[in-house]
């Protein structure tokens, strides 16, 4: 565990993550308190490689649930193995014939097989989904809800018990409570707005887009063949790129990959032609590349 917020900053460091105060400040909060994070900001400044430089720092089982519409308990918390079921079944079948030979009707013989539920409906059938998995693991993990703002707000719903409590309700079994309480990380592109409810049981972190310094940082970090020159110039454009009226502002691994882009072509820094002709690597509609083509005079200067 952490044992404060300068330690925090050097282990995410030690992942190639670089902190802010903020975020390593949050992180280490909600380590103490046991509380879930909600990490907002825009798409591609760093929150799920947050939730993954946090288990790779503290050596925690990263156990991660990607939302989507339409996704719901059977996918997020267990299904029974219903072909397993039928498998036994099947191999039980004389057992279970010898069973029922003994009862004279059939309401006898449904309450006396009804006794078996039991069997059939307990651990050995039931497949852990990712947020069951979290909660029986043998130690603690890291579960990462990855763009919960793209699952509806029944989901949203059901995972109030799972943040508050750290517990999980199956009809069937009953409360299976933590054996150790995950490290909750949920991750919005602000798609939809939270609810209060779930907000209330998070500490709230928002990761805007960084400083041109910090920027310059990441990319020497995760590029590091790329020269302090060729960085500093790719940087410099992609705020500048920013500021336009584009349908989607290039992300921080939009920013690395024009880096490696970049250094496997082998330029040492950023013409005005070599950065026109490979704006397809940073902005992913047609009317944003034209749109910045045609500022490209101000944005491709030094």
């Amino acid at each position: 565990m952490f044992q404060n917020i300068d330690i925090t900053i050097k282990a995410l460091a030690g992942e190639k993550y670089i902190a802010s105060p903020d975020i390593a400040t949050t992180v280490y909060l909600a380590l103490k308190m046991e509380k879930p994070i909600l990490v907002e900001g825009p798409a591609g400044v760093g929150k799920t490689e947050l939730g993954k430089c946090v288990a790779g720092a503290l050596d925690m089982n990263l156990i991660r649930l990607q939302c989507y519409e339409g996704l719901d308990e059977s996918k997020a918390l267990y299904e029974w193995e219903y072909a397993k079921q039928l498998l036994y079944t099947q191999i039980l079948k004389e057992k279970l014939s010898s069973l029922m030979q003994k009862q004279d009707t059939l309401e006898e013989a449904v309450n006396r097989l009804s006794e078996e539920d039991d069997v059939f409906f307990s651990n050995k059938f039931l497949l852990p989904r990712p947020i069951l998995s979290a909660i029986t693991s043998s130690k603690r993990s890291v579960l990462l809800i990855d763009e919960i703002d793209k699952s509806d707000s029944e989901f949203e719903a059901f995972l109030l018990e799972v943040l508050s409590d750290f517990q999980v309700t199956i009809p069937e079994i009953g409360t299976i409570k933590a054996r150790h309480k995950p490290f909750v990380i949920l991750t919005s592109n602000n798609a939809r707005e939270m609810s209060d409810a779930l907000k209330r049981r998070c500490l709230h972190l928002y990761i805007n887009y960084p400083t041109r310094s910090l920027e310059e940082e990441i990319v020497a970090l995760k590029v590091p063949e790329c020269g302090k020159k060729l960085a500093e110039s790719i940087v410099r454009a992609v705020h500048k790129i920013r500021v336009l009226q584009l349908k989607k502002e290039p992300s921080i691994s939009e920013t690395l990959d024009w880096a490696k882009a970049l250094v496997i072509m082998g330029h040492e820094e950023l013409s005005h032609d070599v950065a026109v002709s490979t704006l397809n690597l940073i902005l992913k509609y047609e009317k944003d590349i034209e749109l910045a083509k045609k500022h490209s005079g101000e944005i491709f200067v030094h």
